[in-house]
């Protein structure tokens, strides 16, 4: 059985988020999986672009190179950091649709904040998000090069138009559930702290926070010899 293959946003800045995250998906997966972050300091010999003054983390463009780094082929998952996993990820898994170039949670979201990570300013566009989780079918995804996700404006990547809108598929809606905007339901996989995590002192207490600070504590457990 060969791990299922799942790539995180990386940003020193919040390393925190990504530990955590990478432990609430390996804490509740049933099948083996690979993590690997995807980190600007690991990308030196394939990715250059200047900071845009809009980009509020690391890999906001540096996301849409993993069908690269997966050699064009299988599938790959994409996930922000800000998130916490609380279902099996070989569930998410099986929505793959091989007929799709990628599969996204589409929702028409519009933030009411003007400012968002570490007072970057907060953006509004049309499909919003929908980048934070992204199921690639890599070998679809081949004008995603280097070349194109160095050049290519933020718009372009983050509206998907390196692809056709026949070839967005659709993932069910827990798998990125909005906290602070979507309606809290039973039904939810993956909480995305968009607003700001439970790790930043204003937002310690936000929905989901509890299951943040368990999944923290199990991702620093250690225990003696007694």
């Amino acid at each position: 059985m060969k791990p299922l293959r799942v790539f995180i946003g990386y940003d020193p800045r919040e390393a925190i988020a990504y530990n955590v995250l990478s432990h609430s998906i390996l804490r509740h997966t049933s099948v083996p999986v690979s993590i690997t972050p995807v980190a600007l300091s690991q990308l030196g010999g394939i990715f250059h672009r200047e900071r845009d003054p809009l980009q509020s983390t690391d890999f906001s463009f540096s996301r849409f190179l993993v069908p690269y780094l997966s050699d064009y082929s299988g599938v790959s998952l994409f996930m922000d950091c800000d998130m916490v996993v609380m279902d099996d990820i070989a569930k998410l898994f099986k929505e793959f649709d091989q007929d799709k170039a990628v599969q996204v949670v589409k929702r028409n979201h519009v933030p009411k904040e003007e400012t968002k990570f570490l007072g970057a300013e907060q953006t509004k566009y049309q499909r919003k998000n929908w980048s934070s989780v992204m199921l690639f079918n890599n070998s679809k995804c081949r004008a995603l090069t280097p070349g194109y996700v160095e050049t290519a404006t933020g718009l372009d990547l983050h509206q998907f138009r390196w692809t056709t809108d026949d070839q967005i598929g659709e993932l069910p809606k827990g798998w990125n559930h909005l906290v602070g905007y979507d309606k809290p339901e039973r039904s939810v996989s993956n909480a995305h702290f968009t607003i700001g995590g439970p790790y930043f002192e204003e937002y310690a207490g936000c929905e989901y926070s509890d299951e943040w600070f368990q999944e923290f504590e199990q991702s620093v457990r250690c225990d003696s010899r007694g």
